[in-house]
């Protein structure tokens, strides 16, 4: 992506709301107007009283001038918050499209917790950024413009005295912009550290429990909290600076106008009226001064939630693509010299490793812990890529493959068997939205979970619990076995599927993926060997190479690992 400064990622914000923002800001510029008209209107009002005529016309202007503006203005403040609110929403979905596309690779070296907080609270601060940054400053600058301009009709000398003082101050609050911005990124970094830390926590919510860890994770959040707290106080101190520069050059120039315009009264070089209207004109300033001042922190504030933002939109994405429909048919797989590693600064994980997997039929996995096998699947899903050599499907380089052809091709069962929160129903048709209630029921009753939807409450419609939880580790895994065979794979990846199952539901596993390996090809992780003696073709992998591959019985005779693995699993003798 290209490397945009943070005011045109803003421009690309705003552009789709362009109008209404517009419309809004030619609304405050008459409201502001509406205002701009009293201070004269007071005048007027001031010279009748002296003059002793009749004040009710400058009354009724001026009433008409207050009314007007409070309407006007509040129209206009409405339309401003109406497209902040679109700028947000919009920057959210654009934000939420760019995370749910990154590769694996990436989400894996990023916080949750951090991501969470860039689409809530980063996303927010742009609507600051919008209504007090960018469109209230300009409707102030309006504002100081009109402003301006009656005090030179009324008397030059004090306007160069007001603006002697402004410029000297508001010198002073530039220089404090830079550092707000500076404490406001880390401040936003902080909170995205906390979320992170609290993430932690909550994910692993049962594994802190029966730790006794709550005290522990209490501590770290609250230390995450309290670095949050620090730098938001940083900020704090930064921006009361600002407003306190902003208000005091306000009072020192009421002060010298006063002290000057009082002695040109005393000489008669002004009228008494006109120094009450410069001086109602030096208060209307107040406003839009604050405005400038609050818009120039809010934009300082946008400029660091951009920041955080663009990191993660510049991101290298996945290929997006229409996704085709799989039809079944079993297809082959072919590993040829395939070296991998995670990380230049991490050790390699696949040396070399060769292997045939046949279309259809059962081909088994099996090896000690770290041997590379569920990277295996990793690389046939593409959530990396491998460094060197060739993985073929269906006689296809799988980086010649449109990517969401080849993983509608693919039915992958993580080892965790990941549920997620909603019913049994959703989660059943998360791969496969168009499935049928036929084929729904067909796939329940081919997992054995019959039973599971005979004893729910609301059946198929109940719902699970976060993650799960409401499910048995046996149950959630058959739940995504189910959902992975309502895509109609090609090729089924099953990682540890019988893990988490007792002797007897293993059993029916097995017969439920002799059954599918008859339809399509069936690729499984083992370390429960007993799943796999049967299967047409087992490879056996140790620290990152294929050293064998054969049925059950020639690998017991042949492999000296093999047969070590079987022997502990009372296999053989």
């Amino acid at each position: 992506m290209e490397n945009k400064a943070p005011w045109r990622l803003m421009v690309e914000y705003v552009r789709p709301h362009s109008k209404v923002l517009l419309l809004g800001g030619i609304l405050s510029l008459v409201g502001s107007a509406a205002g701009l008209a009293m201070p004269l209107l007071a005048k007027y009002v001031v010279d009748a009283f002296g003059e002793g005529g009749s004040m009710t016309g400058p009354l009724l202007g001026l009433t008409a001038a207050v009314l007007v503006g409070a309407v006007v203005s509040a129209f206009g403040g409405y339309l401003m918050e109406r497209t902040g609110e679109g700028v947000v929403l919009g920057a959210r979905r654009k934000l939420v499209d760019r995370l749910l596309r990154l590769r694996v690779a990436d989400v894996d070296r990023l916080k949750p917790g951090d991501l969470l907080s860039r689409v809530t609270g980063d996303t927010t601060l742009l609507r600051a950024v919008l209504t007090n940054g960018i469109v209230n400053s300009i409707s102030a600058v309006f504002t100081l413009a009109g402003a301006i301009a009656f005090m030179i009709v009324m008397d030059g000398v004090l306007l160069l005295v007001t603006l002697l003082v402004i410029v000297v101050i508001g010198g002073l609050v530039a220089l404090l912009m830079p550092r707000i911005q500076r404490a406001q990124l880390q401040a936003q970094e902080s909170v995205g550290e906390m979320g992170a830390v609290l993430d932690r926590a909550l994910q692993s919510y049962r594994t802190v429990k029966a730790s006794g860890a709550e005290n522990r994770e209490i501590g770290n959040v609250t230390q995450a909290a309290t670095q949050a707290h620090d730098r938001g106080l940083r900020v704090a101190v930064w921006t009361s600076m600002a407003g306190t520069a902003t208000w005091m050059a306000v009072q020192i120039a009421f002060l010298a106008v006063l002290a000057v315009g009082g002695a040109r009264v005393a000489s008669g070089a002004m009228e008494i009226s006109s120094l009450i209207a410069f001086l109602l004109y030096l208060f209307y300033l107040v406003a839009p001064i604050g405005q400038l001042v609050e818009g120039a922190v809010q934009f300082q504030n946008g400029l660091a939630a951009l920041k955080r933002i663009r990191e993660v939109e510049d991101l290298p994405g996945e290929p997006s693509g229409a996704t085709g429909a799989s039809d079944g048919t079993p297809v082959g797989v072919r590993f040829d010299d395939v070296v991998f590693q995670y990380g230049e600064d991490r050790e390699r994980v696949h040396h070399g490793v060769t292997f045939d997997v046949p279309p259809g039929g059962l081909t088994a996995l099996v090896g000690p812990s770290g041997a590379g096998k569920s990277t295996v699947f990793a690389l046939l899903e593409r959530f990396y890529e491998h460094q060197s050599g060739t993985i073929t499907v269906d006689g296809r380089d799988i980086r010649d493959w449109p990517l969401a052809d080849l993983r509608a091709a693919l039915g992958y069962v993580e080892q965790d068997a990941p549920v997620l929160a909603g019913t049994l129903r959703e989660n059943l048709l998360f791969a496969a939205p168009d499935a049928t209630e036929e084929d729904l029921t067909r796939a329940v009753r081919r997992t054995r979970l019959d039973d599971l939807v005979a004893r729910l409450p609301e059946g198929l419609d109940t719902a699970v619990g976060h993650r799960g939880v409401l499910l048995s580790g046996g149950e959630r895994q058959r739940v995504a076995i189910a959902r992975a065979l309502l895509r109609r794979p090609r090729l089924l990846l099953l990682d540890e599927a019988t893990s988490q199952l007792d002797a007897v539901n293993e059993l029916r596993l097995r017969e439920v993926i002799a059954e599918v390996a008859a339809e399509t090809t069936v690729l499984v992780i083992a370390h429960r060997l007993s799943t796999v003696t049967g299967a047409d073709r087992i490879v056996v992998m140790e620290a990152g190479q294929v050293r064998a591959v054969g049925s059950h019985d020639d690998l017991v005779g042949a492999d000296e690992l093999y047969r070590e693995l079987a022997a502990t699993q009372f296999l053989v003798a």
